[in-house]
């Protein structure tokens, strides 16, 4: 596997190493990710602040923060970077005016929606190799692991959030109903993130 050094008599040591396997597929993610993201406020990280906050209710900057595994400062440059194209917006929050809450808008989803669609396109190029059968078991063996991996050192146990969606065949339109009963605006269902860092 690795070139002209490799002897058919001597396992190559990489044919089973997981973190080499790992690292070229995080690595031809993130290449591609970056290209589909190139022109997006704050890159990958703005869209991953972007799909944090388009999950349900405003929330606070802390609790974005936490969940996306970004310093809070990082994060207050990123949430200036998607402010200034009208992507999302701050509010008082009126359970505590200290806190700022972080609303995505009308333009922001939008933004999300196209990009996701890029994304999309970019997992698939990725997992061309596999045939769609593969391709959603790779998909859930993954989550298996992430999940387990998470328990060990977790940010959010958003593991039990993609558990409740895929239970439920149809949350984004009841949240999408809600949301216009209460504001007026659309709301998305969650992506699930993606960490390039």
């Amino acid at each position: 596997m690795t070139g002209a050094s490799h002897r058919p008599d001597r396992p190559d040591p990489l044919d089973d190493d997981l973190g080499w396997m790992l690292g070229i597929v995080f690595r031809g993610y993130v290449r591609a990710a970056e290209h589909a993201l190139t022109d997006f406020p704050g890159g990958p990280r703005g869209y991953q602040l972007l799909t944090a906050a388009s999950n349900g209710p405003a929330r606070n900057q802390g609790a974005i923060a936490e969940e996306i595994g970004i310093d809070r400062t990082v994060l207050t440059y990123l949430i200036d970077d998607l402010e200034r194209p009208g992507f999302v917006a701050r509010r008082a929050d009126p359970a505590d005016r200290r806190n700022r809450l972080v609303e995505v808008t009308d333009a922001g989803r939008a933004a999300w929606e196209q990009r996701r669609l890029a994304l999309r396109q970019v997992e698939s190029h990725l997992l061309g190799a596999l045939t769609p059968t593969e391709s959603a078991a790779l998909r859930s063996l993954l989550q298996k692991v992430a999940c387990s991996a998470q328990a060990v050192d977790p940010l959010r146990d958003l593991c039990e959030v993609v558990t409740q969606v895929q239970a439920d065949p149809a949350p984004a339109a009841r949240r999408n109903g809600a949301a216009a009963a209460r504001s007026g605006r659309t709301a998305t269902p969650r992506a699930r993130r993606s960490r390039p860092d």
